[in-house]
């Protein structure tokens, strides 16, 4: 007996794909909380039926690209930032321009930080150093 394997969303279903709250905090590993704040934070705007948020393939989209930012170190205002860059024009150019330039930004002031923990480091190192030496016994 072969297992039954379900056949691929064709690019229709998923974009008819519906998605309960709990579904995508499952998915994504997020409280149903985090969820609606992002919604509050007017990055996800789900189709509401009566109580019941509907969330289609944009949102759970979205919700990829918010974690994305969020592992990247972007703030949740340069996220929305850049979906209102697509929303306003309907189209990706300009949106992966400014992303490109929050990458670069972001790329310095990291490197930045690298150079200021090296820093750091080498002081801590001189300071042990200076430390087990003079804890060394005198002679």
């Amino acid at each position: 007996m072969s297992a039954h394997v379900p056949a691929a969303r064709t690019k229709i279903d998923s974009a008819s794909a519906t998605y309960s709250i709990s579904d995508l905090a499952q998915e994504f590993a997020l409280t149903t909380r985090a969820i609606r704040f992002y919604e509050d934070e007017g990055l996800l705007a789900p189709v509401r039926r009566g109580q019941t948020r509907i969330y289609g393939e944009r949102e759970r989209t979205r919700i990829k690209l918010i974690l994305r930012g969020k592992r990247l170190g972007f703030a949740l205002s340069e996220i929305r930032e850049l979906f209102d860059i697509y929303a306003t024009t309907g189209n990706e150019r300009p949106q992966l321009a400014k992303f490109l330039q929050m990458l670069a930004d972001r790329r310095a002031m990291l490197l930045q930080q690298r150079e200021d923990i090296d820093a750091v480091l080498i002081e801590i190192g001189a300071l042990e150093r200076d430390c087990r030496r003079r804890l060394r016994p005198a002679r």
